[in-house]
């Protein structure tokens, strides 16, 4: 019996499909949760973070911004506003993005809650892409 499950990562742009997942780590709005084979089925809301996948023994690291996941027995379903698997994080972008954001917290905007989660996210980039390099 093989102890791994599927996984698919869709999102607006792209669609990962994942065969022979042993585990995933995902952060849920309620803070960071794992799956593996034989998982409770459940649906979670997802947040800001890192999800690693271990497939055949290596990982993998993506970056959200959000969504949700649809947990089943031998299944994952991620939909997600954006995953970016870290090979694919530009770090130059996700800098510029987090000074952006940075100075709108200084402006007078009362949209300070865009602000955080500007920061949040392009500081979410710029960590998994480090732990690539």
């Amino acid at each position: 019996m093989k102890n791994t499950f599927e996984l698919d990562i869709i999102t607006p742009t792209d669609t990962f499909s994942f065969s022979n997942v042993e585990y995933l780590r995902a952060p849920s709005t309620e803070g960071l949760f794992g799956v593996m084979k034989g998982h409770i089925p459940s649906i979670m809301a997802l947040d800001i973070g890192e999800i690693k996948i271990v497939e055949n023994n290596q990982e993998k690291l993506f970056s959200t911004s959000g969504g949700f996941a649809d947990i089943s027995d031998n299944k994952v379903v991620l939909i997600l506003e954006t995953a970016e698997d870290y090979n694919s994080i530009d770090i130059n972008r996700a800098q510029e993005s987090l000074d952006r954001a940075s100075k709108h917290l200084n402006d007078t905007d009362p949209d300070m809650k865009r602000a955080m989660n500007a920061i949040k996210r392009a500081k979410n980039r710029i960590s998994i892409s480090k732990k690539a390099n």
